[in-house]
């Protein structure tokens, strides 16, 4: 595996985290206000993965 590959797997799960968060903070503003941008944030990271190469 190259190391592309390996750092869209890890982000995959920080995805995957991110929504087990937001299931588990229902009913909790806050938490859910955090665990929201934290799957905001991990999708931001994910942007240049699928961005053509020019």
């Amino acid at each position: 595996m190259n190391t592309k590959v390996i750092n869209i797997i890890g982000w995959v799960l920080f995805l995957i985290s991110s929504i087990g968060f937001i299931m588990s903070s229902f009913g909790n503003f806050w938490a859910m206000f955090g665990s929201i941008f934290f799957l905001f944030g991990c999708l931001v990271f994910l942007i240049p993965y699928f961005k053509k190469k020019d």
